[in-house]
């Protein structure tokens, strides 16, 4: 018999699984290029409002029947979480084994000293390269399954058996086809509960009923989970130093104009446009203060309805930096001999401000943890401030993660 793992889940002011009305069959990647899981399709995480801190010292707020602090509840080695929309939920045991949404909550395992997740939404929008630059950190992918293969399974569910899905139940709900509430109840009920929240995005009118939550708020709950707050605490410190080196970078006076966009391709020749908001997905972009150069124009956000901008487009908006997704299995230099040796051959694309001057760079991936927020918001202070010096220390990572520190 499978040994439990978790209590009880109880539903959380609001409602659990509040906002679910049934599946969005509208949104199951048809769109080639840019979505938010299916194979075909990249939504970055998009508009909305209502944005939480990213300070690494604030946190979401965790309750339970017995709670005294921010930690979880434990009471004769068993312990209870609070988190939207999934409620509390109680643990007998620390989770041994576990199920990802995607690359954000899997970053913050491997930050957590965790092993990987058995699997996550696609295993190709998990950039593991970001780890290449610190020492003794490293993920091994050769196993994990991807959730999503035209369609979710819940028979995989089964196959994976986690200890816990750290997936927003909503997402599977109001996302992709063929899932139902009892679909949910029933995984819950005979494998093991979900915990998650959809934070990469702002975009989805499901999420406004319950509260969205900032990457380190998001963090602090899956610690807790895991029982590894003195972890999450010293990531959070080193958070606010980095935070604090970042600052030092942006200089005073009016900032770069960025255009954010998937390119779908290598000779890309429309564009999925994305708008700077509150979502994890841009936290990089909005600690360095960057202007949006969409955001008084026509152009609207891909999430909203799918929109698309074409060079002609591009040249009336004029951006100072363009910064393209889908390409972050590529390294730079193969991104520059292709995505951008395209853009400046081309007769109308050369034309354009960043392209002549030099500034097209890979705009980071759709998911970021504690980790590859580091190294991304790095390589974005390069990019768009030619930052020189290193801004956060790789060997304290690794004794974070290693628990040398």
């Amino acid at each position: 018999m499978r040994r439990r793992r978790f209590l009880a889940t109880t539903a959380a002011a609001g409602g659990l699984l509040a906002g679910c009305t049934g599946s969005d069959g509208g949104n199951n990647g048809s769109t080639a290029g840019a979505g938010d899981g299916t194979a075909t399709s990249a939504s970055d995480g998009t508009t909305g409002a209502g944005a939480a801190t990213e300070s690494g010292s604030t946190a979401a707020e965790a309750t339970g029947s017995e709670a005294t602090d921010g930690a979880g509840t434990t009471s004769g080695g068993s312990y209870s979480v609070t988190m939207p929309p999934v409620g509390t939920v109680s643990f007998d045991s620390v989770p041994e084994t576990w199920v990802a949404n995607n690359g954000s909550w899997a970053d913050m395992g491997v930050a957590l000293g965790k092993q990987p997740p058995k699997a996550v939404w696609l295993t190709e929008r998990y950039h593991t390269q970001y780890y290449d630059d610190i020492p003794g950190v490293s993920v091994d992918k050769s196993g994990m399954q991807s959730l999503y293969s035209d369609g979710v399974s819940k028979e995989l569910f089964y196959e994976l058996d986690g200890d816990v899905h750290v997936i927003d139940p909503n997402f599977l709900l109001n996302r992709y086809k063929g899932w139902g509430q009892a679909d949910v109840d029933e995984i819950e009920s005979e494998i093991a509960p979900f915990f998650g929240n959809s934070i990469f995005s702002r975009g989805y009118d499901w999420h406004d009923d319950y509260p969205y939550l900032s990457l380190y708020e998001a963090f602090e709950k899956l610690a807790q989970v895991f029982q590894e707050t003195e972890r999450y605490e010293a990531f959070a410190k080193l958070h606010d130093d980095f935070q604090s080196n970042v600052s030092d970078v942006v200089p005073s006076g009016e900032k770069p104009a960025v255009a954010i966009m998937w390119a779908g391709s290598d000779e890309p020749d429309t564009f999925s446009p994305y708008l700077i908001s509150p979502g994890t997905s841009f936290k990089q972009w909005r600690d360095l203060e960057v202007r949006d150069a969409f955001a008084n124009t026509s152009v609207r956000d891909f999430h909203a309805d799918r929109s698309e901008v074409d060079f002609e487009t591009l040249l009336e908006v004029d951006p100072d930096v363009l910064l393209l997704r889908g390409h972050e299995d590529k390294t730079r230099k193969q991104f520059r001999n292709t995505v951008v040796s395209y853009l400046e051959s081309n007769d109308t694309a050369s034309a354009l401000t960043a392209v002549e001057n030099g500034d097209v760079y890979r705009g980071g991936p759709l998911y970021q943890g504690p980790i590859t927020n580091l190294v991304l918001t790095e390589r974005a202070a390069r990019q768009v401030y030619g930052a020189s010096a290193q801004l956060f220390d790789r060997q304290r990572v690794a004794d974070i993660v290693t628990g040398s520190s």
